[in-house]
């Protein structure tokens, strides 16, 4: 018991003056306890720095993916861009082009318009020709009825020949020359069928016709130059011819309607040259020449 009060009484005296109660050497933790410890904590550590890096890597990946769709991106939103604008062109361009299309529209619409306004002028024409044929069909039957020319020369093929299985009808028969509004015949033959004054003259009345008579210096002039390849004493016979010591006209008048200082000699007939300062010339009328036909146009 002595002993225990000694031990109390230690006991109470080092806790009064504040001694530790156990050394460092008594809370240090053995080797061993140590190891232990870190080899149990170890394993979470690594896990936080496992996870760590991986989420590191992953960020790294996604932020390099997210650049690269990023540049694909914007290299996409640039190409759009390019192709808008290029579009853009485009849609101004077909919208110039309308517009001309517009405008070659309207033009062709002013067109058709003026082609249905001509077309009905050519339609009233139509009608008035159609009329005139008939009005001249008529007036060539009451002659072919008359027998005061040959059916021949009043035939409607020589007036109104068909063109395009329609008849088209004009002033003068094929052949003969149009001029006011008489029609004229040049008959140029080569030298062996020439003929003489009278022959001349009764070939033009068988086209019931006669030998030119000329009215007017319009007339005189187109007749030298109907007159072709005709010079000194090759002409053309004319209708003029000396009677009874006078200067006269097929058509019975006996007055010179030109100023013509040629004396009438008889049996000499007047000739068309178109070399000539006088365009006529005065030969007998038995010579053989050639000769112009003229008759009345008819009226269209």
């Amino acid at each position: 018991m002595a002993a225990s009060a000694e031990e109390i009484t230690e006991e109470a005296d080092y806790d009064y003056v504040g001694e530790p109660v156990c050394t460092v050497e008594k809370i240090a933790a053995p080797p061993d306890q140590r190891f232990r410890f870190l080899t149990q904590s170890f394993p979470p550590v690594a896990v936080c720095w496992l996870i760590l890096l991986v989420i590191m890597g992953l960020r790294i990946h996604f932020t390099s993916v997210i650049s690269e769709n990023n540049a694909k991106l914007m290299a996409e939103i640039q190409q759009l861009n390019t192709q808008n604008q290029e579009l853009d062109a485009q849609n101004q361009e077909l919208g110039t082009r309308n517009q001309k299309l517009e405008a070659r529209n309207q033009e062709l619409e002013a067109q058709t318009q003026e082609l249905g306004t001509r077309n009905q002028e050519l339609g009233t024409q139509n009608q008035g020709l159609e009329g005139q044929k008939n009005i001249l069909t008529e007036q060539i039957r009451n002659v072919e009825t008359s027998g005061n020319v040959s059916r021949a020369q009043w035939s409607i093929d020589a007036y109104c020949p068909k063109i395009n299985e329609e008849r088209q009808c004009k002033p003068c028969q094929d052949g003969w020359q149009y001029f006011q509004v008489s029609c004229y015949l040049i008959n140029n033959p080569d030298l062996p069928k020439r003929k003489t004054w009278e022959e001349a003259r009764e070939n033009c009345r068988g086209k019931n016709s006669d030998l030119v008579v000329i009215d007017d210096d319009a007339e005189k002039n187109i007749i030298s130059d109907y007159s072709w390849s005709s010079s000194g004493y090759n002409g053309y016979w004319i209708g003029l011819r000396v009677e009874d010591g006078k200067w006269k006209w097929v058509d019975g008048s006996d007055q010179i309607k030109f100023l013509w200082t040629s004396y009438p000699y008889d049996g000499h007939c007047a000739m068309s040259v178109q070399v000539s300062w006088r365009s006529w010339r005065l030969v007998s009328c038995s010579n053989r020449n050639r000769w112009i036909c003229k008759k009345k146009a008819l009226s269209l």
